[in-house]
């Protein structure tokens, strides 16, 4: 039903879609043109890295508030299979636009896939060593002598070698224990070794849910903090499609600002987005978990990695994934689509 709104001799019909313009001529109205229908949204694919969890609940959030819509885009958030897929689905011009961890985005650059990091949510890695609250391994540097469980195939087991040598120990003082991930916690539970090297989003949550207290020895607190989680686009559609990006960053980024804030409506969000994927107590751990690490690294604001936070992650993964030392940092990051203002700084307050 139209509502027919009269001002300085003009009326306008407003109906659900569709403004007309009339002008008066004597005692009649006639129509002198029709006025713009809201314009087409505009269609665009976001590949997450895994499947939906609270460590992506301001995407979430974004989508059910409106933001997405508000910048004239109609997204749709696409479950992942792993960083390295997602990163693969975007420099093939499969997805447009993903989200995984920058570590295995930089592995396919150094290799010639066309992409780029736009936008860092995590600024540091959620690696960490674990180890029960009544353990005696207080520090890191008490780790000496103790065995640790790996999980085999997983990014973190890469890094210990830095994250010994930051901490004045060597690969005999400690006995690498190597098992499925699926295996670490009972492993650990079980005491059958003395520690894992875990994630403060994903192990830590499945011990905290089961009444387990940890004591955790985080990466990026030890010597390792590398650029993590982060918004990528290839180069061909951030070339042709800059403004899309940007507008998909802008809203994304009111939804992790708003996510911070109200962490509660976010896991909401996450449950109208998955209904069949969401588990709300554990979302909102997750969620928890990488709120704590959206400020690492001497961010600024939450969405941006500083340039000095990209110079120590391209200098570990030269030394342990083997990245050419011939490519400077710049090859795997751009700010060129970020809003020009940011909505959340940091600290977060």
């Amino acid at each position: 039903m139209a509502l027919t709104v009269r001002r300085r001799g003009f009326a306008f019909a407003v109906g659900t879609a569709v403004l007309c313009a009339a002008v008066w001529v004597g005692s009649a109205v006639v129509p002198t043109a029709t006025a713009f229908a809201q314009a087409p949204l505009v269609p665009l694919t976001f590949q997450l890295n895994f499947t939906a969890g609270g460590f992506n609940a301001g995407f979430a959030l974004a989508l059910q508030q409106g933001y997405y819509k508000r910048e004239g885009l109609d997204v749709k958030i696409e479950k992942g299979q792993g960083s390295a897929i997602t990163a693969q689905l975007v420099a093939g011009g499969k997805a447009d636009i993903g989200y995984a961890d920058a570590l295995a985005v930089m592995q396919l650059i150094a290799k010639g896939a066309p992409m780029k990091v736009v936008a860092t949510i995590y600024q540091s890695n959620p690696n960490a060593v674990t180890v029960l609250a009544n353990s005696p391994i207080k520090t890191i540097q008490d780790l000496k002598g103790h065995s640790v469980g790996t999980p085999s195939g997983q990014s973190q087991t890469a890094m210990i070698p830095i994250l010994f040598k930051a901490n004045g120990l060597s690969d005999s003082d400690v006995k690498l224990v190597s098992m499925p991930g699926s295996a670490m916690v009972a492993t650990l539970l079980q005491q059958q070794v003395d520690a894992i090297l875990g994630s403060l989003d994903a192990y830590d949550i499945i011990l905290h849910q089961r009444g387990v207290e940890t004591r955790d020895f985080a990466f990026g607190d030890y010597g390792v903090a590398t650029v993590s989680t982060s918004v990528i686009a290839s180069n061909a559609f951030l070339a042709q499609h800059k403004d899309i990006v940007s507008k998909f960053l802008k809203a994304s980024l009111d939804g992790w600002n708003d996510a911070i804030k109200r962490p509660e409506d976010a896991v909401k969000a996450l449950q109208q987005t998955f209904p069949a994927d969401a588990e709300p107590a554990r979302n909102l751990l997750e969620l928890k978990a990488a709120i704590a690490l959206v400020c690492k690294n001497n961010a600024k604001f939450v969405g941006k990695a500083e340039p000095e936070a990209w110079a120590r992650t391209t200098s570990v993964a030269q030394q342990v994934l083997d990245l050419p030392t011939t490519l400077p940092a710049t090859a795997y990051y751009t700010y060129e689509a970020l809003p020009a203002t940011l909505p959340t700084s940091c600290p977060l307050r």
